[in-house]
């Protein structure tokens, strides 16, 4: 069964990596530009949920594996800079357990770097990327999903930037002691604690981008208020196209990040994609929720997570694809520009609730030819796949140096 399995994976790596387009043709020219482009330019995506799949079961990233990432898909997709997703749960919040399963993660990460040095390579900062590009190596650095694992304490933003750390998502789904929620109808402090001013000080002054995907509307403007750096979105999308849904951004919240010099890193999710699928989303999730109440089912356990992937796979959603991703990436350039735009994907974070032509991290030239028929120069490419976030980052530390 193993076998087979992988089997059904290289063939699908091998044979569906073609773009995905309603009158299946396919114009060839500009298909081995978007894969030239995909390995001459550099791949910065900032998030992928690979250590939360590591936590649970520790097995070979560098063979063709399941989920949505491992080394050899990577490398066929041209990925170069990966931000390792550290996600610690709200319902740890509180319990002085959020710090010791995110130092669990972390320690993941560099295990993978020290048990395949010649696949993968940690960086810290903007100057080591091109030292080490174009080695065959995925060069890993991390993300903080969720700012839970402070736990009041500043001195751990200082270990986690030593960890590695370069940023953090201020909150979760639920709020927390930095901060509200988008997700979370509670809004215990209406955007930023008093704590959490302190925090956002601090992550300018040790230069670790703030994120502020997750986080309600008041918590932005109270971020982008107080924040003497850019910050970023590392993995959402445009409200435009679901309205109501707060966990993506509004146009206006989308010009005041680029006029802070930021950068929002769109995310592959469908239900953040489009409208329809975000409705039905929402009343499915609104079920599961329900069930697992009424079934005394505590929300994160192993039947919870069952019951939802039941439910998907009985009640599945329409399919969004590659074209919705980069009207994503349309309207940006659209309302503000090329330069504030970029690639968040949540792969491993999403359920497989992805869009046909962007089910890995194999596909990323898919999206890279969708963005070639639409007109986008190689210039314009070059900043959406890496280079306006690798921008802010470089601001961010420099910041930091003015800071100290």
């Amino acid at each position: 069964m193993k076998i087979f399995f992988l089997l059904l994976l290289f063939s699908n790596l091998i044979f569906s990596t073609f773009p995905q387009n309603e009158n299946k043709t396919i114009d060839s020219t500009l298909w081995k530009k978007s894969e030239q482009l995909c390995k001459d330019f550099i791949i910065a995506d900032t998030h992928i949920d690979l250590p939360d799949w590591l936590y649970d079961e520790w097995y070979d990233v560098t063979q063709l594996s399941k989920g949505e990432i491992d080394y050899p898909r990577a490398i066929k997709g041209g990925l170069d800079v990966a931000f390792m997703s550290i996600y610690t749960s709200p319902s740890l919040e509180g319990t002085g357990k959020s710090k010791v399963k995110a130092d669990s993660m972390m320690n993941l990460v560099h295990k993978m770097v020290n048990t395949w040095p010649d696949k993968f390579c940690f960086i810290r900062s903007t100057s080591e990327i091109q030292a080490n590009l174009n080695k065959n190596k995925i060069l890993l650095t991390m993300g903080m999903e969720n700012g839970s694992p402070i736990e009041n304490n500043l001195n751990n933003l200082k270990d986690f930037y030593d960890n590695g750390v370069r940023y953090i998502t201020l909150a979760h789904y639920k709020w927390n002691h930095i901060c509200d929620s988008a997700n979370d109808t509670i809004r215990k402090w209406n955007g930023l604690s008093p704590f959490g001013e302190e925090v956002v000080r601090e992550m300018n002054r040790l230069g670790i981008m703030i994120d502020i995907s997750h986080v309600s509307d008041s918590t932005f403007y109270d971020v982008i208020k107080l924040s003497k750096a850019p910050v970023i979105a590392s993995h959402s999308c445009c409200r435009f196209f679901t309205p109501g849904y707060e966990r993506n951004m509004s146009d206006e919240m989308i010009k005041v990040l680029a006029k802070n010099g930021g950068v929002i890193q769109i995310a592959f999710a469908s239900f953040f994609l489009r409208n329809d699928i975000y409705q039905q989303y929402t009343k499915g999730d609104e079920h599961i929720k329900g069930y697992l109440k009424q079934n005394n089912i505590g929300s994160g356990t192993e039947d919870a997570w069952k019951y939802e992937e039941d439910y998907w796979k009985e009640n599945p959603l329409p399919s969004a694809t590659v074209k919705d991703v980069a009207n994503q990436i349309d309207h940006i350039k659209n309302l503000v520009g090329v330069d504030y735009v970029g690639l968040g994907s949540d792969f491993n974070g999403v359920g497989g609730l992805l869009p046909v032509g962007l089910e890995d991290v194999s596909k990323y030239p898919n999206l890279v030819y969708e963005l070639l028929i639409r007109g986008y120069s190689d210039e314009d490419i070059k900043k959406v796949l890496g280079e306006n976030l690798l921008r802010v980052w470089k601001q961010v530390e420099e910041i930091s140096e003015k800071l100290n």
